[in-house]
């Protein structure tokens, strides 16, 4: 198997609800299934860019938003098998007894650094235990797990049965690996790969297309159906922008508001999935074209928003979802559409010049205008690429070849916008008091 089609492939993890929400109950529940005994209290500290993205998040199951109710969640019934589907297990009992805790004072979550950095640290404890947990890095990745004082072993830690993947040799491969990997290479492989050896990619739209589904018909989502009516309350109508704009945008409006499916995530983002998925989706079904040229697509767009997504940190002050998994689909509607090489770079340039910038603000509905803005952008960019309209190397933060085009955006987010977090979060504090 391909280096780059295991990094995929251990990659895509279904995710329910926003990540952050679930990352939070994953380590909350982790830590209390080493207790005995009713919970006197939890305490949680996040990295900053955890906190903002769970702060006024939707949970699956329930109608509370944020992350003292995820937290809350995760010692009243989630389960840490399920990794970042640890909702899954949530009933009304659940919640009910996390409403409980929570205005009984027993949920404190704090900021622990301002870092566009995965760390989550909780500490459960009942009358007979004390169990600690740490996650570093992604955000199912237990580093550390300490009980009444002993720090356990790595054998000793919940088994996340959704995160496993099967490998031919058994070793995982990092993200940061693409750093090795040229603008072209990544093309070459998307285009060259057997096709039998990314047909899992495949997965990624039958989870996807559930969450559609979902939110076309809940009351929970309220910009999907505009979207459909834009698109002549057709699933799939002749108007293609209007088609991308009403999957991809569902979709993401369901999972924001914490409806009960997962999405497909890519790089840890469940919304990131989404982006630099449906847009495919559109262009693939109102074309006809076949499905190796969406799985092709598919791996080129996840690739590409590996690759910035590795510059910028996996969570920052920008928006990753509409600046990454944008970019990633741009160049694959680039690529479906029969562009070439040097057009699939234009349109690295085209979306670097334009939303490069947009600020994350949190797991809420705002993101999806951001992806209503992302998928516009996209198409726009592709379409101009594809005529040879770009913006030149000599202008924005363009580079002299498409990698260094697509570091610079890291970079943007990456040390440049370390600033805008804390504004960010001091709106937030305001807000609270």
């Amino acid at each position: 198997m391909h280096e780059l089609t295991k990094m995929i492939k251990q990659d895509m993890v279904p995710a329910l609800g926003v990540t952050e929400p679930g990352a939070i109950a994953f380590i909350t529940s982790a830590a209390k299934s080493y207790t005995e005994g009713e919970v006197e209290s939890v305490e949680v500290n996040l990295s900053s860019s955890i906190y903002k993205g769970a702060y006024t998040c939707g949970i699956p199951g329930v109608n509370e938003v944020g992350n003292r109710f995820a937290a809350a969640l995760g010692v009243c019934g989630a389960d840490p098998n399920k990794g970042l589907e640890a909702l899954d297990t949530i009933t009304e009992e659940s919640r009910l007894q996390a409403k409980a805790l929570i205005a009984a004072g027993r949920v404190k979550v704090s900021i622990h650094t301002v870092s566009p950095d995965v760390y989550l640290n909780a500490i459960v404890k009942t009358a007979s235990d004390i169990c600690e947990v740490t996650i570093e890095g992604r955000h199912t990745n237990i580093t550390r797990i300490r009980l009444n004082g002993k720090t356990l072993s790595p054998e000793e830690y919940p088994q996340i049965g959704n995160m496993e993947v099967e490998e031919d040799d058994g070793n995982k491969v990092s993200l940061d690996t693409i750093r090795d990997y040229s603008f072209t290479e990544l093309v070459n492989y998307a285009r060259d790969i057997d096709i039998e050896e990314i047909s899992f990619i495949m997965d990624a739209y039958r989870t996807n297309l559930e969450l559609l589904e979902e939110g076309l018909f809940s009351e929970k989502t309220t910009m999907g159906h505009i979207l459909f009516k834009k698109n002549g309350e057709k699933g799939i109508s002749d108007d293609e922008l209007a088609t991308a704009q009403f999957v991809t945008n569902t979709t993401l409006e369901a999972r924001v508001v914490g409806l009960a499916k997962p999405a497909m995530s890519i790089t840890g983002s469940g919304a990131h999935g989404i982006l630099c998925t449906m847009p495919l989706y559109a262009c693939w079904a109102v074309n006809h074209y076949s499905e190796e040229t969406l799985l092709r697509a598919t791996a080129l767009s996840y690739l590409v928003t590996i690759y910035i997504k590795v510059h910028s940190g996996l969570l920052s002050a920008f928006c990753g979802c509409a600046i990454a998994a944008g970019t990633g689909a741009a160049v694959a509607l680039c690529y479906m559409k029969g562009g070439n090489l040097l057009q699939m770079s234009y349109t690295v340039n085209n979306m670097a010049s334009s939303i490069t910038g947009m600020i994350c603000h949190g797991g809420n509905k705002g993101c999806t205008m951001k992806g209503i803005v992302a998928v516009d952008t996209a198409y726009r960019a592709a379409e101009f690429a594809l005529n040879s309209v770009y913006i030149d190397a000599v202008h924005s933060i363009n580079g002299r070849s498409p990698e260094e085009t697509m570091k610079n955006m890291g970079l943007i987010a990456s040390p440049g916008m370390l600033d805008t977090e804390k504004v960010i979060l001091t709106i937030f504090e305001n807000k609270n008091a």
